[in-house]
């Protein structure tokens, strides 16, 4: 009864205030956008290529549910892949219908989203609503202790690898007792279940998880409590997803325990533009869209307003050769603009040689080296440039690294985290001589093992020993 009380405030506070104001926005869409938009009954999938206008689309939809008075900003659930898009997104549609609006409660990423869902509800999966959200540093941190203990090499099974694989069974909606034989054995020879269990058991313990328990838990917490599940079900009278061809299997399944009997669903997403495979993401999600639900209405986004003629020429040539699509052919009113250079290279280096010598030239024909950008598809891929731009004197600027990746950002949050939470051991052995203290590697293995005689957190350990001459 708690959680609904909880959940009926966050819906009160954020309803109040809605000041709804006369907008001509629908007249600027054009009209695949405009039946996206007006398509309120049913679920809907729309097909939106590339600058087609689709965060348009989404942005008007949840417009036009507001200024209709469907529902209340609390009963729209929105998800993104960003947070970035989230904030454009409420800002847009604060400019549609006037900023008397009190945000969009529900609006966010994916796990952003899950994870206040949790903290509603933290008891009925076993965790205080204080729990903390783990980083890949914290996950690779801890499984390198639990590694360290089981004895096995971690030269040649990386914590790393056994942090990429539980993300990948996370993605499948696995736990450790659904592991097949074949999966256990992908990790230092049958024992990646017995390395996943105990790193379960150890999150548990320091009142977190990690960002693909989130999905996770959230889908379990709905499957073995049917009363939560409908709480939400009847909250959410529109649910609105955006990149839903990067969604994964636990993601797709979370949000179908979501969609109530009215199944107001709109999913938008590109079946040419899914490129997270690597992280889990399941194109199949869209093209099983129509099977999940036989009664969907599919539209077409396909006129753009990015590109020239000529590039859209080409990326439709090449994506027609994409079997596993439901097919869509892009256009423009644009001019056909430019040629395309087609540039083939033998590697890496000779990439960043035939770069630089087109910087050289732009930069002899007036073009600052501050007008210039080189794009990568992957971090790793800078190393070469930086190479070749260092060899030849061209001045440069990588950008790129993450706000809460700095090792400073992670520091100061560690402190915040081990004040919340002192039991967070992970939190504390990151600062513990943060700035430098003397508190080397010989003193915290005797705190650890301290811990591990007297079952206690290393916190607790560390005030214990404080207090005797051990």
């Amino acid at each position: 009864m708690e959680n609904t009380k909880n959940l009926g405030s966050i819906s009160a506070q954020a309803s109040a205030h809605l000041n709804i104001k006369t907008n001509d926005y629908l007249d600027d869409l054009n009209p695949e956008q405009r039946e996206a938009v007006l398509h309120t009954d049913g679920p809907v999938l729309v097909l939106a290529g590339a600058g087609t206008g689709k965060t348009r689309v989404l942005t008007s939809r949840i417009a036009y549910i507001l200024q209709n008075r469907m529902a209340f900003p609390s009963q729209i659930l929105s998800v993104t892949f960003t947070n970035k898009a989230a904030k454009e997104m409420k800002s847009r549609v604060g400019d549609y219908i006037g900023h008397g609006i009190e945000g969009l409660p529900w609006m966010g990423t994916f796990h952003s989203i899950a994870a206040k869902i949790l903290r509603i509800n933290a008891e009925l999966v076993g965790l205080k609503p204080n729990f903390t959200i783990l980083d890949t540093d914290d996950q690779i941190r801890l499984l390198k202790q639990i590694i360290k203990a089981e004895n096995i090499d971690d030269k040649k099974w990386t914590p790393r690898y056994m942090a990429s694989l539980i993300d990948s069974w996370k993605n499948k909606g696995w736990m450790p007792e659904k592991l097949t034989s074949q999966n256990n054995f992908k990790f230092a020879e049958g024992k990646g279940k017995k390395v996943y269990e105990i790193y379960q058991i150890k999150t548990k313990d320091l009142n977190a998880f990690d960002f693909g328990d989130l999905i996770l838990f959230c889908v379990k917490l709905f499957d073995e409590h049917q009363d939560i599940k409908e709480i939400y079900q009847n909250n959410f009278k529109y649910i609105l997803v955006d990149e839903f061809q990067d969604t994964n299997f636990i993601q797709n399944k979370w949000l179908n325990l979501l969609v109530n009997d009215k199944k107001n669903i709109c999913c938008v997403g590109d079946d040419d533009q899914s490129i997270y495979g690597w992280r889990g993401a399941q194109v199949g999600n869209i093209l099983r869209f129509e099977k999940d639900y036989p009664s969907a209405k599919i539209i077409k986004l396909e006129e753009n307003y990015r590109s020239t003629g000529r590039i859209l020429e080409a990326a439709n040539s090449v994506i027609s050769n994409n079997k596993e699509r439901l097919g869509k052919n892009l256009k423009t009113s644009s001019e056909q603009g430019e040629k395309i250079d087609l540039i083939s290279v033998w590697d890496g280096s000779e990439e960043a040689r035939k770069t630089s010598v087109e910087i050289e030239n732009l930069f002899s024909n007036g073009l600052r080296h501050d007008q210039m950008a080189v794009l990568v598809r992957a971090g790793h891929q800078t190393r070469q440039f930086e190479e070749r731009f260092v060899d030849i004197g061209i001045p440069y600027k990588v950008i790129g690294a993450k706000f809460y990746e700095r090792l400073e950002i992670r520091d100061a949050l560690a402190y915040l985290r081990v004040v919340q939470q002192p039991n967070d051991d992970l939190a504390l052995e990151r600062i513990i001589n943060v700035p430098k203290r003397g508190i080397g590697t010989s003193t915290t293995s005797m705190v650890h093992s301290y811990a591990r005689k007297k079952d206690i957190s290393f916190f607790s350990a560390t005030e214990e020993l404080l207090m005797t001459d051990e």
